[in-house]
C-alpha cells in the first residue's frame, strides 16, 4: 500500500485548463488541408492559433504554418522547440521525441482574404 500511495504522490497535476486554440497535429491521421482549414477556422474564433506536433508530424505543422503564411492570412508570433521523454511502447524503454509549437496571429489582413474567399466560393457554386 505504502508503493501505491508513494507512486500517487509522484503524479503532477495542472491547474491549467486545456487550451481553446490549440491544434495537436498528427503526420498520420489527417490531409494536410484539413490542418490549413481548421486553423483559419480557429483564427477567426480567436486572435492566435497555436500548432503543435511530436517527431515526425514537425514537417506538417511547419507546412501548415508556411501556406497560413504565404496565403496572407497568419503572421509568426512565436516558435518553440523541446525535447519531450516518452516510452517506447514496442520495447517498453524511454525515448525523447522533438516537439514543435508554433504560434501564429491574424494577419492585418485576414479578414479581408476570408471574405474574398466567401464570395469566391458563392460565385463559383451559382456557375454550376
Amino acid at each position: 500500500m505504502e508503493e501505491i500511495t508513494e507512486r500517487v504522490g509522484n503524479i503532477a497535476i495542472s491547474n491549467e485548463a486545456p487550451k481553446k486554440n490549440r491544434i495537436q497535429v498528427s503526420s498520420t491521421k489527417k490531409p494536410l488541408f484539413f490542418y490549413v482549414n481548421l486553423a483559419k477556422r480557429f483564427m477567426q474564433q480567436h486572435e492566435d492559433v497555436e500548432l503543435s506536433a511530436l517527431g515526425m508530424a514537425i514537417a506538417t505543422v511547419v507546412t501548415v504554418a508556411e501556406i497560413l503564411k504565404n496565403n496572407g492570412l497568419a503572421v509568426e508570433k512565436r516558435i518553440t522547440t523541446s525535447t519531450v521523454d516518452m516510452r517506447d511502447e514496442t520495447r517498453g524503454r524511454p525515448i525523447q521525441k522533438a516537439k514543435v509549437e508554433i504560434v501564429l496571429a491574424k494577419s492585418p489582413k485576414f479578414d479581408e482574404l476570408m471574405a474574398a474567399a466567401v464570395d469566391e466560393n458563392e460565385a463559383g457554386a451559382q456557375e454550376n
